[in-house]
């Protein structure tokens, strides 16, 4: 679906360094996409109003730049698709290297397994869209950020804040990182603070204030070379947006943003005058400032993306979840989503580790202070403390937000909860060395633990080797993929839809069944960015010659137009079907009412792959 809008998108910023399209996106997979797309002779409709004056029309150009200016969408959309690939092996490698650095060479093959070859990341990996690059960006930026508190000196600095930079240019909700930084740095200065356990209270309070002020001088230096970065590239992909446009592009977008325009930017300067409830809007005058300002503008047109999504994030998304169609938002939604998503093996692996690292708790409870115990956690497993820190903070950020558009909104988390589980469960199997007084006792002790170790050996091995299985099987539909507990991947609808299930990717496949069946005429209701017209070569737009007739629930009964097959994405049907939460209303018509009469609307005549069900009428 999105990539209707990152394909063109990007391509517009490398080739013509103009940032109209897609704002509420940062730039870097978008363009890295469009790299390759310059040495093809293609057609952009730069002449076309949606272009010249439309506010952010990236649909309609998308729609246009694909399928309707002569170019071959396919070729353009597999050379696109390039770049998230190598971000996706990129990420694989760098799961290696620092799982490697923590767990051993052995070791670090279970999280990087586990990430080459999970479905999500196998689904999301190859798409222009900002999920795969938001998880590569978080990851090196954590790795970098901690390698540079442990062996702090200019360089790792640098390479910090170049790291953030590029994290930050991937997927605005990586901003979260900032605080993240924040608090790790926070962390480590208090940890610093026991090595001058000889200090008084006073000096360590002293000592703690020096590094404070260090620490503090540290996060501005990495966040500042961060931000030179995204000032940078945004430099360059402005320099031909017309800064009128951009303003007006800016005012349009922010127009309801902190209960509208009522407050000015002049006074935004004086906040004690404006109600704490709306000072939210001062945000959105300093965006149009800046927008309108040539030094300032590519931080504002930065500025203007994350307040889309803050925006956006407070609106919620329309979607099916649970049997019900909301907007709301569910605070479960994702912790639901990932049980019936992840393979059982992980989710196994999981528990696995979670019951181990509980039980190693509960034995040593009594051998030390919980305080002794967390600073000796830290000082040994520092790295391990960040990546666990991350994923708390990214799920609580998840859990309370109303968007829940699909699992991969948590993707930045998945390769860190691979290395978290693999080091508990390497501790599970490690053996230990017991010397016995009696050369029998301490021979058949050390047999009982080999063969005890042996087995733990195995069974990790088996749930791998369940997991490779578990994905070959369900390929290549690593998009609709769930578990068994979620019905499995022609079944998981049923939970839950929209990127989780539905995302318009199975469009080829519908085309290759009306190829199949011969099939003269269908009327089609998608959910997706393709275009089922240009699949199908159909060029009419009268209804008589037409082989592909678009549809909707208000247009009744095709049959009665002289179209015997219908095709319905599921994600627009549990849409149009499923019970509404309190407070969502939907037009009768909408309904797909007819369809239900003369259907059972869940057991299609065929599908095309998992996502759109096909209905015979006649």
């Amino acid at each position: 679906m999105d990539e209707l809008a990152h394909i063109p998108a990007g391509y517009s910023y490398v080739k013509y360094f103009d940032y109209r399209l897609n704002p509420e996106h940062p730039p870097l997979v978008k363009a890295l996409s469009a790299l390759p797309l310059l040495f093809q002779k293609l057609n952009f409709p730069t002449d076309s109003p949606y272009w010249q004056k439309d506010i952010n029309g990236q649909w309609a150009v998308g729609t246009q730049f694909l399928y309707e200016y002569g170019n071959d969408a396919d070729k353009i959309i597999n050379w696109a698709r390039f770049a998230p690939m190598i971000l996706t092996l990129i990420l694989i490698l760098f799961v290696y290297i620092w799982a490697k650095e923590l767990l051993g060479k052995w070791w670090a093959l279970v999280p990087t397994i586990l990430t080459a070859f999970s479905p999500t990341i196998l689904a999301h990996g190859h798409y222009v869209t900002t999920d795969i690059g938001a998880t590569l960006g978080t990851f090196i930026s954590i790795y970098y950020f901690v390698k540079y508190l442990l062996r702090q000196n200019a360089k790792n600095l640098i390479i910090s804040g170049i790291a953030l930079g590029i994290a930050l240019l991937m997927k605005f909700s990586t901003v979260l990182l900032l605080p993240l930084f924040v608090f790790l740095a926070l962390i480590y200065a208090i940890l610093e603070t026991r090595d001058y356990a000889y200090e008084k209270f006073a000096g360590k309070i002293l000592w703690f204030f020096k590094d404070f002020l260090k620490y503090t001088g540290i996060l501005i230096g990495i966040f500042a070379v961060a931000y030179i970065l995204v000032y940078a590239v945004y430099l360059v992909f402005t320099i031909n947006y017309p800064i009128e446009k951009q303003v007006a592009d800016t005012k349009y977008t922010l127009a309801s943003f902190g209960d509208g325009p009522d407050i000015n930017f002049e006074t935004c300067k004086i906040t004690s005058s404006i109600p704490l409830s709306k000072r939210s809007r001062c945000l959105a005058e300093i965006n149009i400032w800046m927008s309108g300002n040539k030094i300032f503008r590519p931080l504002g047109e930065y500025l203007l993306g994350v307040l889309m999504v803050i925006q956006r994030s407070a609106g919620g998304n329309t979607a099916y979840f649970l049997g019900e169609v909301s907007a709301s938002g569910s605070w479960y939604y994702f912790p639901v989503v990932f049980l019936l998503k992840e393979p059982i093996p992980s989710l196994i692996l999981i528990a696995l580790a979670i019951f181990v690292v509980f039980i190693k708790f509960i034995k040593n409870f009594n051998k030390a202070s919980l305080k002794e115990r967390f600073f000796t956690y830290l000082d040994l497993n520092f790295a391990e403390f960040s990546m666990l820190s991350f994923v708390i903070f990214y799920w609580l950020y998840s859990i309370r937000s109303p968007l829940n558009i699909g699992v991969r909104h948590i993707l930045p988390t998945v390769p860190f909860i691979y290395i978290l589980i693999t080091e508990a469960i390497k501790n599970w199997t490690r053996r230990k060395t017991i010397i016995s007084d009696s050369f029998i006792k301490n021979f058949l002790k050390q047999i009982f633990r080999f063969l005890k170790t042996s087995s733990k050996a195995a069974f990790i091995f088996i749930l791998i080797a369940w997991y490779l299985m578990e994905t070959l099987v369900n390929a290549p539909y690593f998009l609709s993929y769930f578990n068994e507990f979620g019905g499995g991947t022609f079944d998981g609808y049923k939970y839950v839809t929209d990127s989780n299930y539905d995302w318009g990717q199975d469009l080829k496949r519908l085309k290759n069944f009306i190829d199949d069946k011969k099939i003269n005429k269908i009327a089609v209701d998608y959910f997706g960015g393709g275009n089922p017209k240009y699949y199908l070569n159909d060029t009419s737009t009268s209804l008589n010659t037409s082989k592909v007739e678009y549809w909707q629930s208000s247009k009744g009964n095709p049959k009665y137009e002289g179209i015997n097959w219908l095709a319905v994405s599921i994600n627009t049907l549990q849409s149009a079907i499923e019970k509404l939460h309190l407070g969502q209303q939907r037009n009768p018509e909408d309904e797909y009412r007819w369809l239900i009469k003369i259907k059972d609307v869940y057991k299609p005549d065929y599908r095309a792959g998992t996502s759109i069900f096909i209905y015979k009428l006649n």
